[in-house]
């Protein structure tokens, strides 16, 4: 385990990765074990990934991503969705707290009520920046966990979604949000890291 502190401050978005190294399910499912506890709106876990290992299909995330050298080079490629629909599971993710007496039957139709209500309300445009709100929180666990256990990774936003809709055959109502490549960066030619802003740049206290 390294500690949080060096985690943050070690990992970097690759720009390079080694060719040929392989990261398995395993690996993969110990990372995924740990994403599953990234907050979300009312619990609703709006996140869905998408590994990508099979060369063939690959390739197709590849051409759909402007043919990027670090797609093809990476591990797995990783694609992070956001479900305008997850609102619609609020009654099966509170069934637990239901039967094990956490809440009662009231408030189990109430919180299915409420939720259901405070994003119908607020239609379409809203449960799609929800998607990508919630799935982006969940892709930065993923990376700080990925980084806990030694692999590298880098966030893309150069992809054509609806390319990658069709190459992954992604449902209507998903978001394409990111596209994670992992694997094992080559520093060999790593850049000095970039620079941060002073904290009193970026924050204010009270107003802005």
């Amino acid at each position: 385990m390294t500690d949080f502190t060096s985690v943050v401050k070690e990992r970097r978005s690759a720009n390079k990765f080694i060719p040929g190294k392989e990261i398995s399910e395993r690996d993969l499912d110990e990372i995924f074990n740990l994403v599953k506890f990234s907050p979300s709106a009312f619990n609703l876990q709006h996140t869905h990934y998408v590994v990508v290992n099979d060369p063939d299909v690959k390739e197709d995330v590849y051409q759909a991503a402007f043919k990027q050298y670090k797609v093809q080079s990476a591990s797995a490629a990783i694609l992070v969705l956001g479900s305008m629909d997850a609102y619609k599971d609020v009654a099966r993710i509170n069934e637990g707290f239901l039967n094990l007496g956490v809440i009662n039957k009231q408030e189990y139709n109430m919180t299915i009520e409420s939720v259901t209500r405070f994003y119908e309300d607020r239609g379409e445009s809203f449960m799609r920046d929800e998607a990508i709100r919630n799935a982006s929180l969940s892709a930065q666990l993923f990376m700080l966990a990925a980084k806990e256990r030694g692999w590298d990774t880098c966030p893309m936003i150069g992809f054509d979604p609806e390319l990658m809709r069709q190459a992954l055959h992604i449902p209507d109502r998903y978001v394409p949000v990111l596209l994670v490549g992992i694997g094992k960066e080559d520093t060999s030619k790593q850049r000095p890291r970039g620079y941060r802003k002073p904290v009193r740049e970026f924050v204010s206290y009270n107003q802005f």
